[in-house]
């Protein structure tokens, strides 16, 4: 175990097994640094949608695959990441234990880090050209019970609002979701489904809405 907090979601686990890092919220598994395809393509299709400088927000930070990936993107001019776990961003920032998976991406100036909860953050409805939503492990299985709130009609309608006209909304989820799926489709003008395969279990997917 490489260090072990309190965290807003409770105790918060940054352990090593076999030469990769794990996060562990209350006991259960949230990432690792094994892979990371899923967390990819979820900002490189977003940003493929995107004029050339625009802006993009990542909702959580992880182990910063997706915000490595967007840096990446000539498309992306600069990059929001919300994440509300301190000790997450500690961990990613120069110098910490993550940052050498990542290029040490929170180093850019391109990347601004807000260190607080998501719902909050959107309440403002701050406008973005693409929104990439990694804060749980799907519409079904949340982080918290507020997280839920997100992922309603009532949610996705706040998401669009913070989307200029066009914009993408990227969700990453564990697993197919098709009530989610309906939701986007009554919210969104297109939407597509991207499945991709994990060495075991069902397919991580990919959900991309463009707003009309």
């Amino acid at each position: 175990m490489l260090e072990r907090v309190a965290g807003v979601c409770g105790e918060l686990v940054l352990r090593q097994v076999g030469g990769h890092c794990e996060v562990i919220a209350n006991g259960t598994f949230l990432m690792d640094t094994r892979g990371g395809a899923s967390e990819r393509l979820l900002v490189t299709a977003a940003a493929e949608r995107m004029r050339a400088g625009g802006r993009m927000l990542i909702g959580g930070l992880g182990v910063g695959f997706s915000l490595r990936a967007a840096l990446d993107q000539p498309n992306v001019g600069q990059v929001v990441v919300v994440e509300r776990e301190r000790a997450v961003v500690d961990w990613n920032a120069s110098g910490g234990p993550l940052a050498p998976w990542h290029g040490d991406a929170l180093a850019e100036p391109a990347v601004t880090v807000r260190n607080e909860d998501l719902l909050d953050y959107l309440a403002g409805e701050p406008v973005f050209e693409a929104i990439c939503l990694d804060i749980d492990n799907g519409p079904q299985w949340t982080v918290n019970e507020e997280n839920a709130a997100l992922y309603t009609g009532a949610g996705l309608a706040r998401l669009r609002r913070c989307l200029s006209a066009g914009g993408v909304l990227g969700v990453w989820s564990a697993a197919a979701d098709p009530g989610f799926e309906r939701a986007l489709r009554a919210e969104f003008a297109e939407v597509a489904v991207h499945e991709v395969p994990v060495p075991r279990g069902e397919p991580d997917v990919v959900y991309l809405a463009i707003a009309g």
